[in-house]
């Protein structure tokens, strides 16, 4: 037999063997040896093993000195086994009953960070996100001594740049199908939004593009007040970015704008003269 064989041999009667072990366990009717088991394997990281035990043991224990363990350790197998929905739900249980527990400030940062691992991707609803914002800050103004609170602030910026991304994305696609004005509006609101945002001559720039693309697309009676708007956004993007190495391209915007009221106001008045 090969080396390659005889490991996998031995894995297999080790696997075997600790399956065997844990059926013992769970057959076994005394509590007290189950929650020392359960503990163990929580202790070496087999979180379905200690999960199963904590379950059962769970209304056995409530009320005695163990309950409080026990309730903290099988809120952490949910959360180690990436089951965040039941894992915050058995946090906001645990500081029901627990409120006065020296834990307590750390489930329930725990309870948020729950909300913080399930925020998807900035294309998909972000209720999640909000929820984590919201509880992150609670937790900052309840505890603004805890060590926790530099991580909590850092989790409210990364959650805040993800909202951002998704009203990036939504002002975009506006853009790529044809809807320059409500663009235009969208990448407006945008930058109001996050002032703060190094991406504000950006989104600023796009507003610009968005209200040229409009007026040009739109019919000549409507097209010198809409021009007029270009002009008034060029006007602002340089009072607000002067030093933006964008202001050049939104400058180019101005400049194509004034010729295109040039040759409509030379169209309008050709037609005068001819009538």
């Amino acid at each position: 037999m090969s080396k390659k064989s005889v490991f996998f041999f031995l894995v297999l009667i080790l696997a075997v063997s600790s399956c065997s072990k844990f059926g013992k366990v769970l057959k076994s009717k005394d509590f007290e040896y189950k929650l020392k088991m359960a503990n163990q394997y929580y202790d070496q990281k087999e979180y379905r093993k200690s999960q199963v035990l904590y379950e059962e043991l769970f209304p056995i224990f409530k009320g005695t000195p163990q309950h409080e363990d026990l309730y903290y350790k099988y809120a952490y197998s949910h959360y180690y086994l990436r089951d965040f929905i039941t894992a915050e739900s058995l946090y906001k249980g645990y500081l029901e009953i627990f409120a006065n527990s020296p834990r307590a400030e750390e489930v329930e940062y725990m309870q948020s960070y729950c909300y913080y691992r399930q925020s998807p991707k900035p294309e998909l609803e972000q209720s999640n996100t909000l929820k984590a914002i919201g509880m992150f800050q609670i937790f900052i103004n309840t505890h603004p001594e805890s060590p926790r609170v530099k991580e909590a602030e850092q989790i409210i910026a990364k959650c805040q740049a993800k909202l951002e991304v998704k009203e990036q994305l939504s002002a975009q696609l506006y853009y790529n199908v044809g809807q320059y004005r409500a663009a235009a509006l969208a990448f407006t609101t945008l930058m109001n939004n996050y002032p703060d945002s190094p991406k504000g001559d950006e989104y600023k720039l796009m507003s610009i593009r968005s209200y040229f693309r409009y007026a040009s697309m739109s019919i000549p009676e409507k097209q010198e007040e809409r021009y007029s708007k270009v002009i008034a956004e060029v006007e602002d993007f340089q009072d607000r970015f002067p030093e933006s190495k964008l202001l050049k391209e939104a400058e180019r915007f101005l400049t194509l704008t004034k010729n295109n009221l040039k040759s409509l106001n030379n169209e309008q008045t050709s037609q005068a003269s001819g009538k």
